[in-house]
């Protein structure tokens, strides 16, 4: 496995001087926001398609560093209803996936999307239960009509293009966010589409992602690994439950807030996780992703970094000398 971090935290800093950051302490490889939701920060896709020096001087940048690219990520909603919406996100994974093939990068990650309820809605209508009815018709039409025929689609120009791992980040508030939406999606488009796993995102919703990695490490299914934390709220949690809107900023009244590794969970928690990675076959990027609203991006890498130090597995298994 090799330590990986999401730049997003650290777009203040140019690319150079974020990617000084990192490798002095110990990071191996950087996954690159270069569109959608992570933004633009350290890397405007359009331009380096559009530019070969510009390609060629964000390339040099990296090998100073010895750091390599786990991934791209443009992160949004394509088959948003509003077409104008989802037109700009589409824009800028299409983007990603050209980049991604110019660079030999081999994993873009990104989420499934939403669509609306029914073709007249104009915003994203995510269903947690099947009934009444409405959410049943609901949810067929969304993954008949809209998603598996979109997702066939992209997968067919990414393939085209080189790339052969779109990888979803399983995350509430899409139509994959667990393991049997991620495995659905993937049964019915394809094996190019897998999981950027992110146990942040299933630790408040009561699932075990040492199981949830089991069951998609079978299937062959994990792309990509977020280091991310959730802490659970016992007391709100008692009170209101996990399906929680309330601000992220408001920390006190929530029932779950995301944290920097092992301020969630203890080492012990996230050595099961790593040794469950490698059983399942996983031994790329651990990519740390930083919105831990307790502390500064700075200090949030930084200790995760350390604390993933102890934790990662780097080395090849080799010969099992005593069986």
């Amino acid at each position: 496995m090799k330590l990986g971090t999401l730049t997003v935290a650290l777009g203040d800093l140019p690319f150079d001087q974020a990617c000084e950051f990192l490798a002095e302490r110990g990071v191996q490889m950087v996954e690159i926001g270069c569109g959608g939701f992570p933004g633009k920060a350290h890397c405007d896709a359009a331009e380096l398609l559009a530019d070969e020096g510009k390609r060629e001087k964000f390339m040099e940048t990296l090998d100073k560093y010895h750091l390599e690219i786990s991934a791209l990520s443009s992160h949004g909603n394509m088959v948003h209803p509003d077409p104008a919406v989802a037109e700009s996100f589409e824009k800028d994974f299409d983007n990603a996936i050209l980049l991604a093939e110019k660079l030999h990068v081999p994993v873009v990650n990104t989420f499934s999307g939403c669509p609306g309820g029914s073709k007249e809605d104009r915003t994203p209508n995510w269903v947690t239960c099947p009934w009444p009815d409405d959410f049943s018709q609901i949810l067929e039409y969304q993954w008949n009509e809209v998603l598996i025929p979109y997702w066939k689609k992209k997968v067919e120009f990414a393939k085209a293009h080189g790339v052969s791992k779109i990888a979803f980040e399983l995350h509430p508030g899409f139509c994959v966010y667990n393991t049997r939406t991620m495995l659905r999606i993937r049964r019915e488009v394809g094996p190019e589409i897998g999981a950027n796993f992110d146990p942040s995102h299933l630790i408040w919703q009561g699932m075990d992602p040492c199981t949830a990695i089991r069951e998609l490490g079978k299937e062959g299914a994990i792309f990509h690994f977020h280091a991310k934390d959730t802490k659970v709220d016992p007391r709100n949690t008692a009170v209101n439950g996990v399906l929680d809107t309330t601000h992220y900023g408001e920390e006190l009244e929530r029932s779950w807030i995301f944290r920097t590794v092992g301020y969630g969970n203890g080492e012990e928690y996230w050595r099961n996780i790593i040794s469950e990675l490698r059983m399942a076959g996983y031994d790329y990027a651990v990519s740390i992703e930083h919105e831990d609203g307790l502390m500064s991006g700075r200090e949030g890498l930084e200790k995760a970094i350390s604390f993933l130090k102890n934790v990662l597995i780097y080395e090849d298994r080799g010969a099992m000398y005593w069986a």
